[in-house]
């Protein structure tokens, strides 16, 4: 019997846009996942200072980027919970729930090179698989990574397919000068924006 396996896809989704769902439709198809949960976080631990969207606004255009794909699903686990938000005492909660399940976590390359950042990332690491999708510019030094994470190369599978030099912050901010964000999220996560005046006008 095939061992069930869930892609688990953390961030600020603030707003989500077309490398989010490259990289869970990316992990579905070669991980063979019966499914990619989208998990907003609350506080994001990692953007103290920060000005980040209400989390109603963040969970409602998630949902929608989404809806089109039956093997994607909301998840309000770290959401719904008090901070601090870290990925190391979200994953638990998640297996409890899945107890079967062989869980990965889906990242950018960038978010590779930056987990010894993370908090505990070598229990993280121990809790899951690590789905990695390349990204332009991004360089992994193998070797001081596993100095600060043992064994995260033996966690790690590369994804294959294009990679996308795309980022939340980079839509806001061209939302912000005024310009179209037409093509960088789905149709109805823009309408979304558009309809409640989100990202314009920031400082």
């Amino acid at each position: 019997m095939k061992e069930r396996a869930i892609g688990l896809l953390g961030g600020t989704f603030d707003p989500p846009h077309v490398g989010h769902l490259w990289l869970a439709e990316a992990a579905r198809e070669q991980l063979g996942l019966d499914s990619v949960l989208f998990l907003p976080v609350g506080t994001p631990p990692h953007k103290e200072g920060r000005v980040v969207t209400a989390v109603p606004h963040r969970l409602a255009m998630t949902q929608l980027a989404i809806q089109d794909n039956p093997a994607f699903a909301l998840d309000t686990t770290d959401s719904d919970r008090p901070p601090p938000h870290t990925t190391v005492t979200l994953l638990p909660q998640i297996q409890a729930r899945f107890s079967e399940a062989q869980l990965w976590l889906l990242i950018g390359a960038d978010s590779l090179r930056d987990l010894p950042t993370w908090v505990e990332p070598q229990r993280l690491v121990q809790q899951c698989r690590l789905a990695v999708l390349p990204r332009p510019g991004v360089e992994v030094d193998w070797e001081s990574l596993e100095t600060a994470v043992p064994h995260i190369q033996h966690a790690t599978h590369w994804l294959d397919g294009p990679s996308v030099a795309l980022s939340a912050t980079q839509i806001r901010r061209w939302a912000e000068a005024g310009r179209s964000l037409r093509y960088l999220t789905p149709p109805v996560v823009l309408a979304y924006i558009q309809q409640h005046g989100l990202y314009r006008n920031q400082k």
